[in-house]
């Protein structure tokens, strides 16, 4: 163990600890309805970050900064805002669409989550991912070119489209993501988007464990 394996748990259980207290969780859900999009920005850009912080942790042994880690934050903080708005407008398309009869199961609690989680995920995960992908591409080019000029058709060029699309694409969605949000979307609407954010630290050991495994396969 070390130090920094404490100061990340230790932030974890903080986090925790303020949704199993009473009376903060109370506060935290009264701020983040008042302020859904600064509260979605504010827990992806901290959560997912932990996330990205312990794959790199896993891959290379150390804790290390990435490149960029504030702007990185900050991305992380839009897919929030946006997870935000998707989680209220991919729950309400899917309810009208079962009761004017073109989803099935609408009595069912979870049909109706697993179903949300589906057109949610099919419809908008690979967008979002290939955002994520192309800002952290842009961000590493940034820094091996010591702050030159980036172009799309840079970043194009050094993103790995088979792995974009035969992991991210056709493995984590189905057998994460799918899953994963289907819980989620049975859950009260207040804890859906920090429930959303903590998933994206399995994620990241999810990513960290491809990573590992791509580089014994090369050596």
């Amino acid at each position: 163990m070390k130090k920094g394996d404490f100061i990340w748990g230790g932030v974890l259980l903080l986090w925790v600890m303020m949704l199993v207290v009473p009376s903060s969780r109370v506060a935290f859900i009264s701020a983040t309805e008042a302020h859904p999009y600064i509260g979605g920005f504010i827990k992806f850009a901290i959560l997912a970050t932990m996330g990205e912080l312990l794959g790199i942790r896993i891959i290379k042994g150390n804790w290390m900064k990435p490149n960029g880690i504030i702007f990185r934050a900050f991305v992380w903080g839009i897919i929030g805002m946006v997870t935000t708005l998707a989680m209220s407008v991919f729950p309400a398309g899917v309810t009208k669409a079962q009761e004017i009869g073109k989803l099935p199961f609408k009595e069912s609690m979870f049909a109706h989550a697993l179903l949300t989680s589906t057109v949610m995920n099919v419809l908008q995960s690979p967008a979002i991912f290939l955002f994520h992908k192309c800002t952290d591409t842009y961000v590493d080019e940034k820094h091996n070119r010591n702050g030159k000029k980036v172009s799309l058709k840079d970043i194009s060029e050094k993103i790995d489209w088979h792995t974009y699309l035969s992991f991210t694409v056709l493995k984590t969605i189905p057998f994460f993501w799918i899953p994963c949000h289907t819980l989620v979307f049975m859950l009260p609407a207040e804890y859906r988007v920090v429930a959303s954010a903590f998933a994206s630290i399995a994620l990241g050991l999810i990513l960290a464990s491809a990573n590992k495994s791509k580089v014994k396969q090369e050596a």
